[in-house]
């Protein structure tokens, strides 16, 4: 009787949005800032690259914050004539409220868990002693500022399961600082360590190793590049300035380096990395007096990341002769890749990743894009399948040797992350528990289709929708992708997404090159030279939509952030006709000078760097905003950044958009949302996320023309 009631409003509710608001037939734009330009210019093996906003580089100064806010004045005023605005907002606001819970993992005595009653701006950290015993709050990131932009990542336990290191980061910042708490008393310690980025901790004995840059100079911590990084060991209750340097690179200050240990702490691993794949490992025998920090696996053509030990002997997950990875069981006293134990041979399916729990390995591959669980032992023997709720994607698999049960989450585009626990003996799934979302998620479908790219290449995409939708080429769409760094885009839930869904829209989420979808080579398909590759997958995508009647180009708002930022920025200037509306969001579009602020070194194995003639002479073609062009009417442009993105530095999105009002003359907006006190997206808080995705949503809904 609930269910038919529920069915019942529903319906009533999208009866009264199809007779209620319509897009503003004309909204009034404000001028655009008059953005200065110099005389910056720059040579590149001959060619004369003209940078005349370089000025808005520096995020700190006077100009460029009086910059910042004409244009979130005109932006804000172009929003405020959508006339559904409020009603977008208030929509998702109920959607995204409804209490929500993380799996819980068990740390000796203790299971601990986040929750968010449904509003709250950060989840808050439980713990409870048993799976039933009383759920006490462990760590309250809500309470450490007034609005809810402090962020806390839970960074590694001690090995006697008593103390927990734990970093938060402020107001989006990749920047953090390192606590850590007594977990039996939950009283904070006196330790703090300054200046962490990209850190865990990993526990020996009463300290732990972690990573850390040095002090950037004062006023550059969100833009200066980020070099030399080091990795030292703290001892419980020592001052930050007495830690011990443990390991650095002087002849490469271009490294990422991290560090784990073994659960039953006999190794150090170190990885040392030139950038965001590919990397060398290294290892010291920590049962052995006076060992020293040797190499294992050289760098940097290949990746490795080492699972665990079985005595003296390392188990190792690889790409090294096996493009879709493979396990191996490695001695550090014969190193040599041909004395590899193959324990995992390779697959035809991507192996993503691999966990260990209750003496098991748990292999995670990608099957056409969706998750696929298999249990084999120590040695390698097969022991079969772990039966899933559904096609979907999987996280949680994995925990301590003495483990006899696990704790997942499963969700896919219309489930929203139920939770299951998992018994290894049963090898039986039960769920645990169930989404508390008040949506009808029944009355959706998804697809995979697979379609062919510019050079014939089949590439596959999710479509999602309503059951028993109309393919008379007129229905809207949202077209999201990502296409870079190894990272695979599987079925997952949005809140923000239902709410275009239920209005009639129609997600779709392809699968590029770049990605890890099909291994190592999909990945190497997309990146360096044959970066365009990605954006002709994109561009093929949303010529497949129109070809099969799902929409029109007058129909098609496209999105991606960071790397997928550069994607909309690619596409837009490449085929400005076939879209109506880009949503670029904290995007790399600056392919000349990425690779000069923070971390962007890092990137350079990806995309290669102008400091090359051989990669400048492809980055030029691609870059997007050396690619706008004077006179072409480009789509409805919503670019999207934040004050303390130290990821992607606002530059980017900043020089692109003084670029794109000065060039385009036709009657799409060009706008650009620029939030502060937010980074790069991890850690925003619930507000901000909603206030953005009201933004968004309602730029979108006017552009395509859809009503409320």
């Amino acid at each position: 009787m609930k269910k038919q009631i529920l069915l019942s409003l529903f319906a009533l509710s999208l009866f009264a949005c199809n007779q209620g608001k319509k897009p503003a037939e004309k909204i009034t734009l404000m001028k655009y800032p008059e953005t200065k330009k110099d005389s910056t210019k720059d040579n590149y093996f001959g060619t004369t690259i003209a940078d005349p906003y370089r000025w808005l580089e520096n995020d700190t100064s006077a100009e460029t914050k009086a910059w910042v806010s004409a244009e979130n004045k005109v932006t804000q005023n172009y929003l405020e004539q959508i006339p559904y605005r409020a009603d977008i907002k208030k929509r998702l606001t109920e959607l995204w409220n409804y209490p929500k819970e993380s799996a819980p993992f068990k740390v000796g005595e203790y299971y601990f868990f986040t929750k968010n009653d449904g509003l709250q701006n950060q989840s808050i950290w439980f713990i409870k002693k048993g799976l039933d015993g009383k759920e006490e709050v462990f760590l309250d990131p809500n309470t450490l500022t007034k609005d809810g932009t402090a962020a806390i990542s839970l960074l590694g336990f001690s090995h006697d399961k008593k103390y927990l290191a734990y970093s938060v980061a402020q107001a989006g910042s990749d920047w953090s600082n390192i606590y850590v708490m007594d977990i039996a008393n939950k009283t904070k310690l006196a330790d703090e360590l300054k200046w962490t980025k990209f850190s865990g901790a990993a526990w020996k004995g009463d300290g732990f190793y972690y990573s850390k840059f040095d002090e950037p100079a004062k006023g550059t911590d969100l833009s200066a590049a980020n070099k030399s990084q080091k990795i030292y060991f703290h001892k419980l209750g020592d001052q930050q300035q007495n830690d011990q340097l443990v390991f650095e690179d002087k002849s490469n200050p271009n490294l990422y380096l991290g560090a784990t240990v073994t659960e039953d702490e006999r190794f150090l691993v170190v990885y040392a990395s030139a950038g965001t794949s590919g990397n060398a490992l290294y290892y010291q025998n920590l049962k052995a007096p006076g060992s020293k920090i040797n190499l294992l696996i050289k760098g940097y053509e290949h990746n490795h990341s080492v699972i665990d030990n079985v005595g003296d002997k390392l188990l190792v997950n690889t790409d090294l002769g096996a493009e879709n990875k493979q396990v191996v069981l490695v001695d550090p006293k014969n190193e040599d890749p041909k004395n590899w134990q193959k324990i995992i041979p390779e697959s035809k399916l991507a192996l993503e990743g691999i966990g260990t729990g209750g003496g098991f390995l748990w292999a995670t591959y990608l099957k056409d894009a969706s998750t696929s669980i298999i249990q084999f032992d120590l040695t390698g023997k097969k022991i079969g399948e772990v039966k899933l709720p559904a096609i979907g994607t999987v996280g949680g698999f994995g925990g301590y040797k003495e483990d006899k049960e696990f704790f997942y989450t499963f969700s896919n585009f219309t489930t929203p992350g139920n939770i299951y626990r998992y018994d290894v003996n049963k090898a039986e799934s039960i769920l645990y528990k169930k989404s508390e979302l008040k949506f009808n998620t029944d009355d959706y479908e998804t697809k995979q289709v697979f379609y062919p790219s510019k050079d014939g290449t089949k590439v596959p995409m999710f479509i999602v929708h309503k059951k028993g939708i109309k393919l008379d080429g007129n229905n809207p769409v949202y077209l999201y992708a990502y296409g870079g760094f190894q990272i695979s885009l599987t079925p997952g839930f949005s809140l923000s997404r239902m709410l275009f869904l239920e209005r009639g829209g129609i997600y779709v989420q392809p699968s590029l090159r770049g990605g890890s979808e099909y291994g190592e080579a999909w990945h190497k398909g997309g990146m360096l030279a044959k970066k365009q590759n990605v954006f002709d997958d994109f561009i093929a995508a949303a010529e497949y939509l129109v070809k099969e009647k799902y929409t029109n180009p007058a129909k098609i708002a496209i999105s991606g952030g960071s790397n997928g930022g550069l994607l909309v920025g690619a596409c837009m200037t490449q085929r400005p006709d076939l879209f109506k509306v880009a949503l670029p969001a904290v995007g790399v579009l600056d392919m000349l000078r990425y690779h000069k602020f923070t971390v962007g070194w890092g990137w350079a194995v990806e995309y290669g760097t102008s400091d090359k003639k051989e990669d400048f002479d492809y980055l030029i073609k691609y870059s997007p905003l050396h690619n706008i062009k004077s006179g072409v009417n480009y789509p409805a442009t919503l670019i999207t950044t934040a004050d303390h993105d130290d990821r992607v530095v606002p530059a980017h999105s900043f020089k692109f958009a003084a670029t794109l009002q000065e060039k385009y003359k036709g009657e799409n907006p060009v706008l650009i949302r620029i939030e502060t006190n937010a980074g790069h997206g991890a850690g925003k808080p619930t507000t901000k996320v909603i206030e953005e995705a009201t933004d968004v949503w309602s730029f979108a809904f006017q552009n395509l023309g859809m009503s409320w």
